[in-house]
């Protein structure tokens, strides 16, 4: 894929400040290696994002179809059908028209070769356009090996296209491990020897706090990944759960970059 060209020079001087309000998102792109990545991570951003007249697309490289503690009851190609049709029912809780797969198999992406998911994501960046793309960061949040190769090839992605826009990775901040250390660690949230990201308030690009009818639409969202999120709700119970993700937090990937070269 080319460079971007003719792409504005505020976004060049600008893309490290931290956003302050949604109208200056513009056009959005998530890229997430399952469905309810999407959901979890920015179904706050997203819902937002619409209901200020922004486009939204987000593309899923896999259907997640080895996702499930039963695989007997959960065979993939019958989960692959039902998360489909989750994925679509959650983008429409948010008000999202725009979603594409890219056609691989849950828990295998670094399997495919680089360059082939490098370049579908190009692909998606130069028909898309977006001023802003989010997806996980190096990290990989909870630490799958698929949510740490997207990262890489988003980020490669960005970098071949000249920067365009902002790119934002997921995050939270020590208050979320602070408050939700024990839920975290009840659920089995990261994997074993990740290393979850945590980045203070000061450092953030943007931060979402769903509330009030926001919050009700994340939660839509995020329940309508039944065979996903059903039984976690029923742990937790509803309430605990729609407080557990209720905050969104974005890093610049520029400062990750800058931290590996330090590094």
């Amino acid at each position: 894929m080319k460079k971007r060209t003719g792409h504005s020079r505020w976004h060049e001087e600008h893309r490290h400040e931290a956003l302050t309000q949604i109208a200056d998102l513009g056009t959005l792109l998530g890229v997430w290696a399952h469905p309810d990545d999407e959901a979890y991570m920015t179904a706050g951003l997203m819902s937002a994002a619409r209901a200020a007249g922004h486009r939204v697309a987000v593309a899923t490289a896999t259907k997640g179809e080895v996702g499930t503690g039963d695989p007997t009851a959960w065979p993939p190609h019958r989960l692959a059908l039902a998360r489909e049709q989750e994925m679509a029912d959650s983008l429409a809780a948010v008000g999202v028209v725009e979603h594409q797969w890219l056609g691989h198999w849950d828990g295998r992406l670094h399997l495919v070769p680089t360059a082939q998911g490098v370049g579908q994501v190009a692909d998606l960046i130069e028909q898309i356009r977006p001023d802003t793309i989010v997806t996980f960061g190096p990290d990989g949040m909870t630490g799958h090996s698929d949510h740490q190769t997207i990262s890489d090839w988003v980020t490669t992605a960005w970098l071949d296209a000249g920067r365009p826009g902002r790119l934002w990775y997921a995050t939270v901040t020590p208050e979320f491990h602070q408050q939700w250390g024990a839920v975290n660690d009840e659920v089995h949230l990261w994997f074993e020897g990740s290393r979850p990201p945590s980045d203070r308030a000061s450092e953030l690009a943007f931060a979402v706090h769903c509330d009030d009818e926001l919050l009700d639409r994340k939660f839509a969202a995020l329940s309508a990944h039944r065979t996903q999120t059903t039984e976690l709700i029923e742990l937790l119970g509803p309430e605990k759960y729609r407080k557990w993700w209720d905050t969104e937090s974005f890093v610049h990937a520029d400062r990750r970059l800058e931290e590996r070269k330090v590094a």
